[in-house]
């Protein structure tokens, strides 16, 4: 197991820290770059398009896997190149016809990218991002990667799938807003889809989770150079890349499979991913109710995000970041746990402690927030018209 999770994470993690770097220096010449005016944090000109070097790191590798294993190169074999311990980890068998899969949610996710990069040249509006948006995700739905939800009606399962789409792709666009937040909460995502993949399920899924486990090596090369302060972002290209992959593995993903010996085989464990990923989606439920509760437009940026909130609590950027990447841990753990446990009893329990934790969070920041807001001259106390970005420019979606 350790031999194919290293073989998955450590060639696009490289792959990464170097694509990064380079765009790093060709951004600029490019036209690829963030630079400070009155509603930005950052005080320097800034490259942008880092999510470029995180599609190239995880398309290289997978396309690399895929050439041989259709025995594109003459001479040579999946199989016979990998180690004989990574090797015999895997069942080949099953994975010529799962690519043709595995390429849709690539295809999907670099045309969201696409419209990413052009929206990091020339600010595009949300209309045309959103159109977008619903065409992959009804697209990569027709083509078959549909959660089922155990409801016999296709349909409603289709509706539900593009909707989770749709929202996954904006919440990590919504949390790209500080250096290091998006693709962090991204890499500790992965990571733990990744495990529940390989060690919750009656058997190892190696397919869905070696693909979560090639994000997560490019995110973590990425965040080399993305870590406080930030060297470069990682634009709309990215968060759209990487909200797209989250959303497509987790429904193709099977999170549920029947064990006629183990005990803990309920259905309750579908619930994981709302775990694991609900961070996301409560910055991203959030701040739709903020907007809507002040009559503001639900496409009229802001700095209103949870980590903006923290930030009005009196936190550091680089704290407000660790705190959500702490918060999203804990809550996604709790989804790692759901495999522990046998019932839905044991499984409420756990949803239940999920929803405190962000019961209390939302308290926390309410209190902070009007406390703030009552000092005199509090520079903090009204929200401003600002990008969605802190260190970047906006964060694209149709929230912008």
């Amino acid at each position: 197991m350790l031999a194919f999770v290293l073989g998955c994470v450590v060639p696009p993690l490289l792959l990464s820290v170097l694509a990064t770097a380079l765009l790093r220096r060709w951004a600029p010449a490019w036209g690829l770059v963030d630079r400070p005016g009155p509603r930005k944090v950052h005080e320097v000109p800034t490259p942008m398009g880092g999510g470029v070097a995180v599609w190239f790191s995880v398309g290289t590798p997978l396309a690399a896997v895929s050439l041989l294993a259709c025995d594109v190169v003459p001479g040579a074999s999946l199989e016979s190149l990998l180690p004989d311990a990574v090797a015999s980890e895997l069942d080949f068998s099953q994975l010529t016809s799962r690519l043709p899969v595995l390429w849709k949610i690539l295809a999907g996710a670099t045309l969201l990218a696409v419209v990413g990069l052009i929206d990091d040249f020339r600010n595009l509006s949300w209309k045309p991002r959103l159109s977008v948006q619903v065409l992959v995700a009804a697209g990569l739905v027709l083509g078959g990667i549909r959660g089922t939800l155990f409801v016999p009606s296709p349909l409603v399962g289709g509706l539900v799938t593009v909707l989770w789409i749709l929202v996954l792709v904006n919440a990590f666009n919504f949390l790209d807003n500080m250096d290091g937040l998006s693709p962090g909460i991204a890499l500790i995502a992965a990571s733990l889809f990744a495990t529940v993949l390989l060690t919750g399920t009656p058997r190892p899924h190696w397919l869905v989770a070696g693909v979560l486990l090639v994000l997560a090596g490019a995110l973590a090369g990425f965040l080399c150079h993305n870590w406080p302060p930030a060297r470069i972002f990682l634009g709309d290209a990215g968060s759209y890349f990487i909200g797209c992959l989250l959303a497509t593995l987790t429904v193709v993903g099977t999170f549920y499979e029947v064990d006629p010996i183990a005990a803990s085989t309920g259905r309750h464990v579908i619930l994981a991913p709302l775990c694991i990923l609900a961070i996301p989606l409560y910055d991203f439920t959030s701040v739709m109710l903020i907007r809507l509760s002040r009559g503001q437009s639900l496409f009229q940026a802001d700095k209103n995000h949870f980590s903006h909130r923290l930030v009005d609590l009196g936190l550091s950027r680089r704290n407000a970041v660790l705190t959500v990447h702490l918060a999203t841990l804990m809550t996604g753990l709790g989804g790692v746990l759901l495999y522990r446990v046998t019932d839905w009893t044991a499984a409420l329990l756990i949803l239940a402690m999920v929803a405190c934790i962000l019961v209390v969070i939302a308290i926390l920041e309410t209190v902070g927030r009007s406390s703030r807001a009552d000092t005199p001259d509090n520079p903090t106390s009204h929200p401003l018209p600002a990008s969605e970005h802190d260190e970047s420019n906006d964060g694209g979606g149709p929230h912008a």
